[in-house]
């Protein structure tokens, strides 16, 4: 097998007290218990493929599947937010033509208002990407509704070579592997197609058990 065929790993760093103080913390966020006041919200985000079809693919028929040719058109790439709710099995995912810090700040502002209006506070755990901080929230609005926001907000981030510990990307790769696995060719389609699995796993209040986050081997600290 060539060497960037190779299945890839996120291998943690040992003797790291960085790593074990984030996972730490994120870990005693998860041991929480639900409050709809301080709602405990993953945030992470991903990437799709915009693909269309050259051809016009064979629909299946008995005993025959469906066929797609192998040329294809690109259109683009597009982004999608994902706020996840843990302990409440409630998700909410936004498709956006970028992921600029603008676009992450106007996000959060529609949890804080639209999705979680009556919570004092969102527990916010997400990984260290450069545009996840509340600077963005200045730089996409007034000082003034951007501290509104902010306030808002309690930050956790996951550390650095540990972003698994996120919930929301285990809940992004369970919408790849049911939604996005296959062509589809502009964002209009892509948030219908988004929407409607969104809506039936929230039905379901399908959740992660945050148990089984374990580290494959547990980056000790050195201790002299």
């Amino acid at each position: 097998m060539k060497p960037w065929l190779k299945k890839m790993w996120c291998i943690p760093p040992k003797q790291s007290a960085e790593f074990v103080c984030a996972m730490e913390d994120v870990l005693d966020v998860y041991r929480r218990p639900y409050d709809p006041k301080r709602p405990q919200v993953c945030l992470d985000e991903t990437s799709k493929q915009l693909v269309g079809e050259k051809r016009t693919p064979s629909p299946a028929s008995p005993g025959r599947a469906a066929r797609y040719d192998y040329e294809y058109v690109r259109n683009g790439v597009a982004n999608l937010f994902m706020a996840f709710e843990p302990l409440a099995g409630k998700r909410r995912v936004e498709v956006t033509e970028r992921r600029t810090r603008k676009d992450w700040a106007r996000f959060v502002r529609s949890l804080v208002d639209e999705t979680y209006p009556e919570a004092e506070c969102l527990v916010l755990v997400m990984d260290n990407l450069n545009t996840h901080t509340p600077a963005s929230l200045y730089e996409a609005f007034a000082p003034a509704e951007a501290k509104r926001i902010a306030d808002r907000l309690d930050i956790h981030y996951t550390p650095k070579h540990g972003s698994w510990l996120d919930m929301a990307e285990i809940e992004l790769g369970i919408l790849g592997r049911q939604c996005l696995d296959r062509r589809i060719a502009d964002t209009e389609k892509l948030r219908r197609e988004v929407a409607a699995w969104t809506s039936k796993r929230n039905a379901k209040k399908a959740k992660v058990n945050h148990h089984r986050l374990k580290p494959v081997a547990y980056p000790s600290t050195k201790v002299d």
